[in-house]
């Protein structure tokens, strides 16, 4: 078989065409949200959303509404209680964080368990990429679009907030509301990916792709371009590889995401380990000028 036709054969599959436009758009969203993500120090925040979301989830399935609306739902209720109970109590946010999507998790498991339905626990935790209908690659390509132009837009707001807040209250920007805009482009973006690769790998689609262009980029700018194409490309080398050798198109995902970032942190020209290393032997093994 010559490349262009290991290229072109899973294309005239339906269901490879719709998971092939799904999981590149969704990699690209994930991938340019992460480069605010990691700046923050958000991570645990993408973790706790995304698993806060199961409940919703479960009951937009019960009540025969689209997934997403209740997906939506319990991410905003989940940002919600986290901010009352970090502002209510003494407690780190760290700790609010733990203590809302580990509860609400488990409900949306309980609820799994008792409310009849033909829900599959399998693919809301480890998503359906080969499983898409059209509406839901509609669906995702609709929310992915919002969530991209939003972030966008708001592009230079949102990394001063990022990098300097105090700077940006002191010009008049509102802290609450840049920060209520970027929880509510993660609900977004966790609602996008939650049907391609699942609950599980959510935060790894979320951290991932931003850390590595952290690692290969000098600006902020330049993390903004770089994230998104490397972790389209990416993701589209990963699913292909999930095509012929027959394993979770999702968890190959992001396997191939984590060798990238691991790639890029051992061989990195300027920061990888291995130069620094070798830097610093050469370092060692310069002479000291003789003294006069």
């Amino acid at each position: 078989m010559t490349p262009l036709e290991l290229l072109l054969d899973p294309l005239t599959l339906g269901f490879m065409q719709k998971a092939v436009l799904a999981t590149v758009v969704a990699s690209a969203v994930c991938a340019l949200l992460s480069c605010w993500l990691i700046l923050i120090g958000w991570s645990l925040m993408g973790e706790a959303v995304s698993h806060a979301v199961l409940p919703g989830v479960v009951m937009a399935y019960v009540l025969d509404v689209p997934f997403a609306l209740g997906a939506l739902a319990c991410g905003v209720l989940a940002v919600w209680l986290i901010g009352a109970l970090r502002d209510s109590t003494a407690l780190r946010e760290d700790t609010t964080i733990g203590v809302v999507f580990t509860t609400m998790f488990a409900i949306g498991i309980m609820l799994i368990s008792v409310v009849p339905s033909n829900i599959d626990l399998q693919h809301i935790l480890f998503g359906s990429l080969l499983g898409l209908s059209g509406a839901d690659t509609i669906q995702i390509l609709v929310i992915a679009a919002l969530t991209a132009a939003l972030l966008i837009v708001k592009r230079r707001d949102l990394t001063l907030y990022a990098f300097d807040p105090a700077q940006a209250h002191v010009i008049g920007l509102s802290l609450s509301r840049l920060k209520t805009l970027l929880l509510f482009a993660l609900a977004l973006t966790v609602v996008v990916t939650l049907q391609t690769i699942g609950l599980v790998l959510v935060v790894a689609m979320l951290i991932t792709p931003g850390a590595t262009a952290f690692l290969l980029c000098r600006t902020h700018a330049q993390m903004l371009l770089v994230a998104p194409i490397l972790a389209a490309l990416v993701s589209l080398v990963g699913l292909y590889l999930a095509f012929y050798i027959d394993v979770s198109p999702g968890g190959m995902v992001v396997t191939l995401q984590g060798a990238v970032f691991t790639a890029v942190y051992l061989g990195h020209p300027r920061t990888g380990i291995i130069a620094r290393t070798y830097r610093r032997a050469a370092a060692r093994r310069t002479p000291e000028p003789a003294p006069h």
